[in-house]
């Protein structure tokens, strides 16, 4: 049952792939009599499809399309008792996905009477050998409630006369197409022992195992890690954020949600002329952090005016700004950071290697969203470098100024003059200490 469920999914995503209005087969109003059919299909036109797009032989193709005639996904519009696809200019339809196999209507006998009764109200009596049978089959047998049946019959039919002629042709040959896969004349041709069934199994079981084998390649093309190790990360960001969640944890003055006190959100707007304590302590995080917080995003500008390479946050924000913009204005953006990062002798130029600037070049000549992607990591990336490269430096940079203060102050307390001025320090102190002790002693007498 899972490998036939898996096997109708595979088959819809194939017969979507064939209804596709610009890559899919190609359907045209086809004259039925005295009847005009639209989006009909040719069996020659699904055989040369279905060739082309799985790259196998005629027979194959004729093979895999004559399951999806069995199956019920293609319905013939002629000989609507061969569920196979013929070689020729035969007319075909798809079925409407109402019918399709995975909804799982429930085929019950009073449907099936229903259906019998309305095809005898239309052809005045006259059904095929096997309708017959079956109509002589359900009457007997659904005596007990057989006016409601021709009730329902003739109410179904009534509405169908209200429709246009061609929107009926086309129900009719759909529910037909529905009763023949679930309600199958029986010939011997389609026996469980015959050849047709055993090839169209082992047609959908090949079709089956080659999606199978690209799901597993792509699968095996993605990163995966252990489930210890994404635990561990899980919890270790969950720690680092703990704190500064007002729903996990305390935040001072208090909690704007549980309390009408809004200055918890004054203190934290965006551009808040001092940010808080714990609003740098989350820059500390990560670079991404630092960029997402407009505050932390001018501080880093600043600093990086100081180190003359501002451009590159200016393209970063232009990036973003393409990445995030309207549709209109993506064409005239794209130009704009062209003209004024990428191209020879720009104003603000900046400085990526030439593979990734060769990428975005040729990538520029039709704009999308996401063309200067490849800029924008790389940017990103130095950005970054750049931001821990200062920090260690200024981390560095502090330590050894309180190393040169400290070192000093030892030198200055060794020489004459600095034991002379520890020396009298002490004797004040100690001085002040007992003068404090007699008053204390004065006022308790």
């Amino acid at each position: 049952t899972q490998h036939a469920h898996a096997s109708t999914h595979t088959a819809e995503k194939v017969l979507l792939e064939m209804q596709d209005p610009r890559t899919g087969v190609k359907s045209q109003p086809q004259r039925l009599v005295i009847t005009t059919i639209p989006h009909a299909i040719t069996g020659e036109d699904i055989i040369a499809w279905l060739a082309g797009r799985f790259q196998i032989d005629t027979q194959e193709a004729r093979s895999f399309g004559s399951m999806l005639v069995a199956l019920g996904y293609i319905y013939p519009l002629q000989d609507h008792k061969r569920l196979v696809i013929k070689p020729d200019a035969s007319l075909y339809r798809f079925q409407t996905p109402y019918f399709w196999p995975t909804q799982q209507w429930p085929v019950e006998d009073t449907d099936y009477a229903i259906y019998l009764a309305k095809r005898n109200i239309r052809k005045k009596g006259i059904l095929e050998l096997h309708e017959q049978e079956q109509y002589n089959r359900l009457h007997k047998w659904m005596n007990h409630k057989w006016d409601f049946i021709v009730m329902q019959a003739k109410e179904q039919y009534r509405a169908a006369k209200e429709r246009k002629k061609p929107d009926r042709v086309v129900f009719e040959c759909q529910e037909r197409a529905y009763w023949v896969v679930h309600r199958p004349p029986f010939t011997p041709a389609l026996t469980p022992s015959s050849g047709l069934i055993h090839g169209l199994t082992s047609q959908l079981s090949c079709l089956l195992c080659f999606f199978q084998m690209i799901f597993t390649q792509q699968s095996i093309m993605r990163p995966r890690v252990k489930s210890s190790v994404s635990i561990g990360a899980l919890v270790k960001y969950c720690t680092t954020y703990y704190s500064h969640d007002p729903f996990l944890s305390k935040c001072l003055p208090s909690n704007p949600w549980l309390t009408d006190d809004v200055t918890f959100w004054t203190l934290n707007r965006l551009n808040a002329e001092v940010p808080s304590k714990m609003r740098v302590e989350r820059w500390t995080f990560s670079f991404g952090e630092l960029l997402s917080d407009p505050r932390g995003r001018d501080d880093f500008r600043l600093f990086l005016k100081k180190e003359f390479s501002s451009e590159n946050l200016a393209f970063w924000e232009s990036c973003e700004d393409l990445k995030w913009g309207t549709a209109a204005t993506m064409r005239g953006k794209a130009e704009q950071i062209y003209k004024t990062f990428l191209a020879r002798g720009a104003p603000r130029w900046i400085n990526i290697d030439g593979k990734t600037m060769e990428i975005t070049v040729s990538g520029l000549r039709h704009p999308h969203r996401y063309v200067l992607d490849a800029a924008q990591t790389h940017i990103y990336m130095l950005m970054k470098k750049v931001s821990e490269a200062s920090r260690r430096w200024r981390t560095a940079g502090i330590h050894t100024n309180l190393r040169d203060v400290l070192k000093l102050f030892v030198l200055k307390c060794l020489s004459p003059t600095g034991m002379s001025f520890l020396f009298n320090s002490l004797r004040k102190e100690t001085l002040k200490n007992k003068l404090f002790v007699c008053r204390t002693s004065t006022a308790a007498t």
